[in-house]
């Protein structure tokens, strides 16, 4: 019950199992966030680059201080991939903008400097949104999917999503909910639901495969297998508004949060976390 209030708490913001490894809580006093609301995460794979996603724009964390990019666009929708060659976003203009409102699914291959208005410009502020192998999904009311971004399908659900969490490499995708996670394998068109995992807030993907997930109390947990099962890992202490997940040149998985305090890293696979940037 308590992980269900906080999910619908998040919610109406619209902010966005064996137990193994610590379980000690992290301190989160990480790099200072640009903005109070957070609406997504993304961590390149081959730069390292740290994009985070708010009301103000978006901005580059790898910076220091924080690099504003592009116009300052609500982006109450983002998703980046794991490379960052092309951003997805939605949300509403910024003062000046001469784009719509809502912006509808607009895209970047810029790194965020310029944006491409693709579709449903003036109709849908996706508050939830993702890629997939097999093209888009997103949630503005209607849970709808896109093979390329202009053209959508209605999906019918019996449920809300607060995030919905794919990689451009598979047809899984996660969508996190007040019961429970919810699960497709065909990019969005039919979902299931995942009776033995937690009731998670803020899920992400490392891969096709490697999918991590956090509680509304902090409570990280571990998929190997897309999101079908689950291990509970160790617990970020503040506040999660946001998650990215990143596989290393090795077995190692990258594991970063935007926390109230500021953004955090795990090195361990989510037993245990520090401030990014921290030595």
């Amino acid at each position: 019950m308590a992980a269900g209030t906080g999910l619908l708490l998040a919610l109406s913001a619209c902010s966005p199992s064996a137990v193994t490894g610590s379980t000690a809580p992290a301190s989160s006093t990480g790099t200072p966030l640009p903005d109070a609301h957070i609406h997504g995460l993304s961590v390149s794979s081959t730069t390292g680059q740290v994009l985070l996603a708010t009301h103000e724009g978006l901005f580059d964390m790898s910076k220091q201080p924080a690099a504003k990019i592009g116009a300052s666009n609500d982006l109450m929708g983002f998703t980046g991939g794991t490379d960052h060659g092309v951003l997805y976003a939605s949300g509403h203009p910024g003062k000046g903008s001469d784009l719509p409102s809502p912006l509808g699914l607009i895209r970047s291959t810029d790194g965020g400097r310029s944006w491409e208005q693709l579709s449903r410009q003036g109709e849908s502020d996706f508050h939830a949104l993702t890629a997939t192998k097999s093209g888009i999904v997103g949630f503005d009311g209607t849970l709808r999917t896109s093979p390329d971004g202009k053209n959508w399908n209605a999906v019918s659900t019996d449920f809300v999503p607060a995030i919905l969490a794919g990689n451009p490499t598979s047809d899984t995708v996660l969508a996190t909910t007040e019961q429970g996670i919810q699960r497709s394998t065909d990019g969005g068109k039919s979902w299931s639901a995942v009776k033995s995992g937690p009731v998670i807030q803020s899920a992400a993907f490392s891969g096709p495969t490697e999918a991590v997930g956090v509680e509304p109390d902090g409570t990280v947990h571990y998929s190997a297998d897309a999101g079908a099962t689950w291990i509970r890992k160790g617990q970020i202490q503040d506040t999660v508004q946001a998650v990215a997940a990143v596989k290393g040149t090795g077995e190692d998985l990258s594991i970063w949060a935007a926390t109230a305090d500021g953004i955090v890293v795990s090195t361990d696979g989510g037993a245990t976390f520090m401030p990014a940037g921290a030595s």
